[in-house]
């Protein structure tokens, strides 16, 4: 079994976080994905940190399962390689500047003429068109300009970034959802069109804000920071236990604060008017967790998580990632597993999420060096000879 897209074939062209990302999701599903890189420097998430003997580690993450291919877009023989690949291709992944790629003559209708039924998803920080389309952008932009920022850290504190840049990430999941809806179209249309995917990174972020808009078109209120404490359900905070763990508390029904009040010993809450609805639990949010905060902080994590477990509440530790590593629920799943590595023999990672049970994908490996598969793919698939590469090697076109 190697996965649902097995078949589909992917040239990915993406830099740094997002848009590689998009390809990698499609790789461990399965598709056959291509990464095309500059001779020499390579992406630059090739120099992102964590490093272990001058490796990065990330890169093995963020472009796994792939085959890697240096190749200088911007010269005339590189775009005209480019050109010779693409009837391989299903789908083209980059996120370049508007413009960059008909720079270097390789606009969408040379690509489509080409390759008919290609799939391009363009992945920028902000859209193809608009005022602020040239603009760069990194993910802490635009978590900012898309309001993810606004609305994180404390109360009276200032705006918080998250630890990660989950821009990037939301990113590349709407990129990967993109192509195959767009695959879907070529799959149940033999005379489909290629399609172009105008992904903005600023809209992508904006749209996991589900009711922010909303809520401002129709009540005129402006979501604030709120630190720990959910908005949207109570009780639902951060607390600390008496041995100096952290655990949070969630669940908006009926049914789970119930069993979250029996955790601690608070059946009388159950039934207090006060806390009938979650609605109501919301307006006296300030009680509920204060309740919950003491009971946490006179007991320690392992009596704290034994007794929502036995009564079905909804809290859970917050775990650093040593403790995800040792956790029972992501061993018996595999969650972490391991994968081979040119560096360091195996290294461990993510598994493929989700997962497919009758057709899983899997993992092949980890990130390559840069150009890792430059001879074979230009001796195999394009018949190139050791005297051609090598003379585009002293061209640096590859």
């Amino acid at each position: 079994m190697s996965g649902p897209l097995e078949g589909l074939r992917v040239l990915d062209l993406a830099t740094i976080v997002a848009g590689p990302f998009a390809a990698t999701l499609l790789a461990d599903y399965g598709a056959e994905v291509l990464k095309v890189e500059l001779p020499g420097a390579g992406d630059g998430a090739r120099g992102f940190g964590p490093f272990k003997d001058g490796k990065s580690l990330w890169w093995k993450v963020i472009n796994r399962n792939k085959d890697f291919l240096s190749l200088d877009l911007r010269k005339p023989e590189g775009a005209e390689i480019l050109k010779r690949l693409l009837p391989r291709f299903d789908v083209l992944i980059e996120n370049f500047r508007p413009g960059t790629l008909d720079r270097w003559g390789l606009t969408k209708d040379v690509l489509w003429r080409i390759q008919p039924r290609l799939v391009i998803l363009r992945t920028t920080g902000y859209g193809q068109n608009g005022p602020y389309r040239d603009r760069p952008a990194f993910a802490r932009v635009f978590e900012a300009m898309a309001g993810l920022t606004y609305i994180t850290g404390e109360t009276d504190g200032q705006p918080m970034h998250a630890g990660y840049p989950i821009g990037d990430a939301v990113g590349g999941l709407f990129g990967a959802i993109g192509v195959l809806a767009a695959c879907w179209k070529r799959a149940r249309d033999p005379a489909a069109d290629g399609e172009e995917i105008d992904l903005s990174l600023t809209e992508a972020t904006l749209r996991i804000l589900e009711f922010l808009p909303i809520e401002f078109d129709q009540l005129g209120a402006v979501r604030q920071r709120s630190g720990n404490r959910n908005q949207y359900s109570a009780p639902s905070a951060v607390f600390r236990s008496q041995d100096g763990h952290w655990v949070t508390l969630a669940g908006s029904t009926n049914a789970v604060f119930a069993n979250n009040c029996r955790a601690i010993g608070r059946s009388d809450l159950i039934d207090d008017p006060r806390f009938a609805t979650n609605a109501l639990r919301c307006e006296h949010a300030g009680e509920l967790n204060a309740i919950f905060l003491g009971w946490c902080g006179n007991h320690d994590l392992a009596v704290i998580l034994d007794a929502f477990a036995q009564a079905q509440g909804t809290l859970a530790p917050i775990n650093s990632i040593d403790q995800i590593f040792s956790d029972p629920q992501m061993i018996a799943r595999d969650a972490i597993t391991s994968v081979a590595d040119d560096d360091f023999g195996s290294v461990r990672m993510q598994n493929v999420v989700p997962r497919f049970v009758r057709d899983r994908g899997k993992l092949k490996h980890s990130a390559r060096s840069l150009g890792y598969d430059t001879e074979r793919i230009l001796g195999e698939w394009l018949g190139m000879s050791s005297a051609e590469q090598d003379q585009l090697r002293r061209l640096k076109v590859i």
